[in-house]
């Protein structure tokens, strides 16, 4: 838009048009391109040069059937190339660092694992580590016939302007996340931008719903740290930028000192590090545990198992120390058992105060959660049934993530491709050759 109320300039209006035809296009099934012109309101000949533009940049691709006799250019379907422009998601958490390309359609090509002690870790190291294997990601992604344009970074903190200004777990304090995250990745034309993991989860959460699955839901993702995502209509809410730190919402006033420097946190309650210490799962022995998980979990803490900065070209093998707990707890162990007991009672308070003050349509527990949820749910049903004032309670409005661990990095991944799809005219420029 020129200065003083001046009609958009050319390239404006391109831009805008481009990224109109791109997402109806996205939200269509096999439409054609008269079609979308008529969805969109613009003449069948613009459209029809914008189509070709994202043809020719890869972004769409047209599917024209056999003429069969017809008189003129019989009308093809257009859809999302998945073999053109990609996003990559990467997140560093406290006990790993992951990496996932998808395509442009949301559908993930290519994972990658980490596992690494990051909070023992320098901060560059740690983050030139996570470039270096997001550069190694998008080389195989290359290698498939994709071009990743845009990096997505999720970390377990309080993020503002591609800058973590504090995370506890990570014990990280206003780092310029993106900056050293560019300096792993090499010499690539790559855009990149920092957002709060859980955030991102319920992102992920949201675009692995199949279609006709409710757009608005509280998303709490369980991990060493505990975070949340509120979906509203599709969109996530972001509040004044910080929205979601329930992981830091007091459960118990008198509680234990939280890493926030808080006292009662859910986190102390209901995080990974406090379940595995209740559970007193760093004395696990053969006699909790039957013999076939015994032997991982012993592999595991003495490090004869894989190497600690193993690569997997797959997704995460799960985490262990959650899945002997959930071992344990299917066995009956009493410290166990309980363990989860008290996490779920603190959950479901926690909750029950988020669920009376935004009143959300469901509630979505992920990550480790995933994996616990059988021994978590009853006590946390039992507070959500018991506290729950905003209408009666019903135990179907909570549900678990398909996702577990992954939504995270699926979703920064996803928020790549979506950054693609409201302004195909950036990555069109970003991947033009430079003269």
């Amino acid at each position: 838009m020129n200065g003083g109320g001046q009609p958009a300039s050319k390239q404006s209006m391109r831009r805008h048009n481009l990224a109109l035809v791109l997402r109806q296009v996205a939200a269509s099934e096999s439409a054609s391109r008269a079609t979308v012109a008529a969805r969109v309101g613009l003449t069948k000949a613009t459209v029809s040069s914008l189509v070709e533009e994202l043809r020719l940049a890869g972004l769409v691709v047209e599917h024209v059937p056999e003429n069969q006799g017809r008189v003129g250019r019989p009308g093809g379907a257009l859809a999302l190339n998945p073999q053109g422009a990609a996003g990559v998601g990467v997140e560093v958490n406290v006990d790993y660092t992951a990496v996932c390309v998808a395509d442009l359609t949301g559908a993930p090509r290519v994972r990658l694992t980490e596992r690494a002690d990051n909070r023992g870790r320098d901060v560059e190291e740690t983050l030139h580590s996570a470039g270096r294997l997001a550069a190694r990601a998008c080389a195989a992604a290359r290698r498939a016939g994709l071009t990743p344009v845009q990096v997505t970074l999720g970390v377990p903190g309080l993020v503002h302007d591609d800058r973590v200004l504090h995370a506890p777990n990570l014990d990280w304090r206003h780092i310029p996340a993106a900056d050293l995250l560019v300096r792993g990745l090499g010499r690539q034309r790559l855009a990149v931008s920092v957002d709060n993991e859980a955030n991102l989860a319920a992102i992920g959460e949201f675009q692995a719903r199949p279609a006709g699955a409710g757009a608005s839901f509280l998303y709490v993702s369980g991990e060493i740290g505990i975070g949340a995502g509120l979906m509203v209509d599709g969109e996530l809410f972001r509040g004044g930028g910080f929205a979601g730190e329930i992981g830091h919402v007091t459960v118990i006033p008198d509680g234990p000192e939280c890493g926030c420097g808080a006292r009662g946190c859910l986190e102390r309650y209901a995080g990974q590090d406090a379940l595995l210490q209740a559970a007193a799962l760093d004395s696990v022995s053969a006699t909790r545990l039957g013999s076939a998980t015994a032997a991982t979990a012993t592999a595991t803490r003495t490090g004869g198992g894989p190497g600690r900065h193993a690569l997997q070209e797959a997704p995460a093998e799960g985490n262990a120390p959650v899945e002997q707990l959930a071992a344990l707890a299917a066995e009956g162990d009493d410290a166990a058992v309980r363990a989860l007991a008290v996490a779920g009672r603190a959950l479901g308070v926690a909750l029950s105060g988020a669920v009376n003050l935004l009143d959300p349509p469901e509630v979505v527990i992920g990550g480790i959660y995933a994996t616990l949820a059988p021994w978590l749910i009853p006590s946390l049903q039992v507070q959500l049934h018991e506290r729950v004032t905003s209408g009666r309670w019903r135990s179907d409005r909570l549900q678990v993530s398909g996702l577990g661990t992954e939504a995270a990095v699926r979703g920064a991944a996803g928020a790549g491709v979506q950054a693609i799809l409201r302004d195909p005219s950036a990555y069109i420029d970003l991947t033009s050759p430079v003269l």
